[in-house]
């Protein structure tokens, strides 16, 4: 390998508790194992040379790929055009065991002949712990087994006795190649597999049609499960698999993505490592979830989030660290690998993340709105994570009011940020509603006038009058497109004149043909060299802000815009750059669920224009905070004591 596969050209597979990226080339340049968070066997998306691939490519001058997913499933399809024949690969993942957390994967590759001939040049060469580890090889009947010192990965191979296809095999320097020979209609193959409890074997071809089979009806029954009916089908589809894809399953923890240091800008050092997962994804995620019908992965994930909740360390600790392993630990101390290039010479390449032990505050409102959406919606608060959250809000109630990284987790000092208020009062607004609703023990009164200061502090000192916008940071003139959460949450109502004021300016300052940027980087320096793409997840929530202030025809003409911005399996990177390629790591878990709450909610909206609405379905999930709430709705408790605050809907769905 030579040149980097653009991040574009990937697609994803996975087992639940792991996955891999593949090129339309064929090559597997990314794949960590036993787990998302694992050290890397297969890394030439970050290094070409050094990082390990699995490479199969047909011996031909030329030739074209298409590749696509198996209709409503995560097994891909990459096909390849030569003169002599037409061949493909169907690279696929047997989910593991959705409870157990296990150290065997198997990745399975299927080759097949549909026309004339093929030949297919392999290459296997893992590289142990970011190629930081050495590694034995050994040859055996059925295939190899590559040993290092922490990680055994077996390639077994798929032939039928009597019937072995013709081609050559040998071991050089440590990595195994291959040429494989195919007439129409046969199906050969491998599988890789990490930590076999045997040595490689031959695998027959029916075996790997049956675990197909498994792995399609599997993602045909997820799926099923989705009550989306909209506009967008395939799309929002195609991003509830990814979701899924993302998620693992023994804790129910949804990364941030399977990648890291993919850059924000090629050439520049916002390299980080994305395999975690953000307490900041909890709302968008729950809303997302159950917005679709998947009330088990949102239940799980509820739990995984409330344990965290239940781990406060006592007084003066910050209650919630800003992500968490997959397991729930929080060793995440940020080191660089100088031993690799990164992507398209993108240095440093990271591991970890520092900005783990940053202080969020919008972590905390993150966190109180997934846990008071998930009781109002059945899922209920058990007395241990209320005595957790108790703690929680008095800690935000004592340090809201303090300098703070952000939710773009900048490296150029503490500030007074806008956005950690707003989710600071989301935080105290949504505890008083849930003490209120169920008569938990609360100090309700210090809560309620806690959270009305947040909220004056914010109309006073957040907004700017000269730019006639709500603005980064507490008396500042610089725009954050973080604020266009501001609706969601019930802060304040979408028609308000502030807000309208504040949507129009960020059209102006942060919008480019519909593509919005966090912010400005000159205006308000973040610590770091170099600029950045437009933000994937800010497009999609520029569309809900839309949506809920009317403006209908634009925010589906952006939407539709943005859905060409998708790779060409639907997927999505962090961001867009400025001639339309994908940026950041890949995929990108909030940005596919912002598109799905954006898809909703657009949806709700566009309904809600048509003559004769109210439905009589149901309102989708995210539609519920679109409209205030009167202030009698929760009873006299919750009478605001500034009465131009307003709140979201309790409307509880219907299942």
């Amino acid at each position: 390998m030579s040149e980097h596969p653009l991040i574009e050209h990937h697609g994803i597979i996975g087992d639940l508790q792991t996955a891999a990226l593949v090129s339309t080339e064929g090559t597997i340049d990314w794949f960590c194992s036993p787990r998302f968070d694992s050290p890397s066997v297969f890394g030439a998306l970050l290094d070409t040379e050094n990082g390990g691939h699995w490479t199969i490519a047909p011996r031909a001058p030329t030739y074209a790929t298409r590749q696509l997913y198996y209709p409503d499933t995560c097994v891909l399809l990459t096909r390849f055009m030569t003169e002599q024949g037409v061949g493909s690969v169907v690279d696929f993942m047997p989910p593991a065991s959705p409870r157990d957390p296990t150290n065997r994967h198997r990745l399975v590759r299927m080759l097949r002949c549909t026309r004339g001939e093929i030949s297919f040049d392999i290459e296997i060469a893992p590289r142990f712990d970011y190629a930081r580890q050495p590694h034995e090889v050994a040859s055996h009947p059925g295939g190899w087994h590559f040993a290092g010192r922490d990680t055994e990965v077996t390639v077994h191979t798929v032939d039928t006795p009597g019937e072995e296809c013709t081609g050559d095999r040998r071991i050089r320097h440590g990595d195994v190649c291959m040429t494989v020979r195919l007439h129409a209609g046969m199906t050969r193959g491998l599988v890789l597999e990490t930590f076999a409890d045997g040595p490689p074997r031959t695998v027959p071809p029916e075996e790997c049609e049956r675990l197909l089979e498994d792995t399609i009806t599997f993602w045909h029954h997820w799926l099923a499960r989705s009550r989306y009916t909209g506009r967008w089908r395939e799309m929002v589809n195609r991003s509830a698999m990814t979701l899924k894809l993302m998620t693992y399953a023994p804790t129910g923890a949804m990364v941030a993505a399977p990648t890291t240091s993919l850059p924000e800008q090629v050439g520049g050092e916002r390299n980080w490592d994305y395999r975690y997962a953000w307490v900041r994804d909890a709302s968008l995620s729950l809303h997302a979830l159950l917005g679709l019908g998947f009330t088990e992965e949102a239940v799980a994930f509820t739990e995984w989030l409330g344990n965290r909740v239940q781990e406060y360390a006592g007084p003066g600790e910050h209650p919630l660290k800003v992500m968490y392993r997959i397991d729930g630990s929080s060793d995440l101390a940020e080191q660089t690998l100088d031993h690799w290039e990164g992507y398209r010479g993108s240095a440093p390449v990271r591991i970890g993340n520092g900005a783990a032990g940053q202080l969020q505050l919008d972590i905390c409102g993150s966190a109180l709105e997934c846990l008071h959406f998930a009781d109002q919606q059945g899922l209920p608060t058990t007395c241990r994570i209320w005595q957790a959250l108790i703690n929680t809000v008095d800690w935000v109630c004592e340090n809201w009011d303090r300098p703070e990284a952000g939710i773009w987790e900048t490296r150029g000092g503490d500030k007074d940020f806008t956005y950690g208020r707003l989710m600071s009062w989301t935080a105290l607004d949504r505890a008083v509603r849930m003490a209120t609703r169920s008569g938990r023990p609360a100090e309700v009164q210090r809560w309620t006038k806690e959270r009305d200061t947040i909220y004056w502090q914010i109309l006073r000192r957040g907004w700017d009058p000269r730019r006639a916008a709500f603005t980064q940071y507490l008396g500042s003139d610089v725009l954050d497109s973080a604020l266009l959460r501001m609706p969601a949450v019930g802060f304040i109502p979408p028609q308000d004149p502030r807000w309208l004021s504040t949507l129009d300016a960020i059209r102006k300052d942060l919008v480019s043909d519909g593509l919005v940027y966090r912010y400005d980087p000159a205006a308000s320096p973040d610590g770091l060299l170099g600029s950045e793409g437009t933000f994937s997840a800010c497009t999609f929530w520029y569309v809900e802000a839309l949506a809920r202030a009317g403006h209908l025809r634009e925010g589906r003409l952006v939407f539709e815009k943005m859905l060409t911005y998708a790779n060409h399996l639907g997927l999505y990177s962090e961001e867009i750059g400025l001639t339309g390629e994908q940026l950041g790591n890949f995929p990108q878990a909030l940005t596919h669920l912002a598109l799905v709450t954006a898809a909703l909610n657009l949806d709700a909206h566009l309904d809600a224009a048509k003559p004769g609405f109210p439905p009589t379905s149901p309102l989708p999930v995210p539609f519920l905070y679109a409209q205030p709430m009167s202030a009698a709705a929760e009873g006299p408790l919750l009478t605001p004591t500034t009465p131009t605050t307003p709140y979201p809907s309790d409307h509880v769905i219907r299942r």
